[in-house]
């Protein structure tokens, strides 16, 4: 399939405003009749909902360190239809891992390669003028093969600062397509793990419309449009689904998954039945696998440990079938989870895991792991890769290890996840199996 033509937003470094970018260019952009995809480089999986809501069409990773050429090509595919690609990178443009996978180092610049999708830079001008243009001209001239299609500045100050910062812009041949004023009220609600989620923002379609509106004011839309260049042309497929019907725990304690892995076992027939252990639901008594993904349980854990419907469902499942939990889906599976405040709140108890955010700890990066025993949808043996993020600290984990779990150089992390009967648990999000 020939891509539609694309182009990818990045930043020198987090924090630049590029999200809100982004989100004001995907609905400006469908306000005028395109019928927009929305793409994300790397393993945010908080972003693709905010992109979702905004060009009302699900959103995609895209992850050149976590994902083998067959599944890149069968996510691009679902662009099938667009009249423009626009995707968002993360953390600065070139930023990735220390270790190469199977198709590079994850760095934003890589998808945009990969997918042939030139760069517009949303740079942070606040606190310079000229010097801002020796940052673009860096980034410009980094790669020599990245199409540089020219830059937005954010958090511009005043008239005066706009002219100096075009006047170097001129100077260094950057194209400016955009200048936006500083405004404070354009920040996202953020957490301990970046953003709140969409489903949690108190108003997202008039913050999506706002954003809208300030971009439209302040931003060349067409010539947007006119940078935009077609990708590559891409073959591939999804992954395939680890059961027929499965119920899948959705709500504001569990929402990380990978829009890619829906997709593809949608795509392959399964049948993926919604439940909410916050509104005290069990899943269903006919489902073949119970998934309870990411989230913030910690967030809930008083309202998790006494919804006994939920619960007692989840037990019953479990005596019989699958049950597999990952991140905050592992810790609701575990023994006990204790909040900030140092409460314990018993969890589903079908792991010993004990979990603890009083004694918080950061773990942050990709992981690959080879399974010493079967998890659903993946025989003893296989390896898959992955993604960790959250700030919770281990205090018991005396089940069997699910696998040999290691970073992206490699290196051996001591979150190996769980298997008990019926029951797996991991820490990182699943991406993708490897191919090697």
């Amino acid at each position: 399939m020939t891509m539609p033509k694309g182009l990818l937003i990045s930043a020198p470094s987090s924090g630049t405003g590029k999200t809100t970018v982004m989100l004001g260019l995907l609905r400006a952009l469908v306000e005028d009749g395109l019928n927009v995809q929305p793409f994300k480089s790397g393993p945010d999986y908080i972003d693709p909902a905010f992109h979702h809501a905004a060009a009302r069409r699900p959103a995609f990773n895209l992850d050149s360190w976590a994902m083998h050429s067959e599944l890149i090509g069968g996510i691009a595919q679902q662009a099938a239809g667009a009249d423009i690609v626009i995707a968002e990178g993360s953390m600065g443009l070139f930023d990735g891992v220390a270790t190469r996978g199977e198709s590079g180092f994850g760095s934003s610049a890589e998808t945009a390669l990969m997918m042939g999708w030139p760069v517009v830079l949303v740079i942070d001008v606040g606190g310079q003028a000229q010097s801002a243009a020796a940052t673009a001209l860096g980034f410009k001239t980094y790669n020599p093969e990245l199409p540089f299609a020219g830059v937005i500045l954010n958090r511009c100050a005043s008239p005066r600062h706009e002219r100096l910062a075009r006047l170097g812009m001129d100077q260094a041949g950057i194209n400016v397509l955009g200048v936006l004023p500083r405004r404070g009220d354009l920040t996202l609600p953020e957490r301990h793990l970046g953003l709140i989620q969409a489903v949690e923002h108190p108003d997202l379609e008039a913050a999506i419309a706002g954003y809208a509106s300030f971009l439209r004011e302040n931003v060349d839309l067409d010539a947007i449009k006119a940078v935009a260049q077609a990708g590559a042309a891409r073959t591939g497929s999804l992954p395939n689904p680890p059961a027929q019907r499965i119920a899948l725990a959705r709500d504001a304690a569990f929402s990380f998954t990978y829009p890619h892995l829906l997709s593809g076992w949608r795509d392959a027939g399964a049948e993926i039945v919604p439940f909410s252990p916050l509104a005290d639901e069990a899943p269903a008594t006919d489902a073949d696998l119970v998934w309870l993904p990411g989230g913030y349980p910690e967030l809930h854990a008083g309202k998790l440990a006494a919804n006994q419907t939920y619960l007692k469902g989840l037990r019953s499942h479990a005596a019989i079938k699958p049950v597999h939990g990952e991140c905050g889906g592992y810790m609701a599976l575990g023994e006990a989870l204790i909040d900030k405040d140092g409460t314990r709140h018993q969890m589903a108890g079908l792991l010993g895991l004990v979990t603890s955010y009083e004694k918080r700890k950061f773990h942050l990066g990709y992981r690959q792991a080879t399974l010493q025993a079967p998890m659903p949808g993946f025989a003893t043996g296989s390896k898959l890769r992955g993604h960790e993020f959250h700030y919770s600290t281990i205090l018991e984990e005396p089940d069997a290890p699910l696998a040999q779990v290691g970073d992206a150089d490699g290196n051996p992390v001591p979150e190996t996840g769980s298997i008990r009967h019926n029951t797996t648990g991991t820490f990182f999000h699943m991406i993708a199996e490897a191919t090697t």
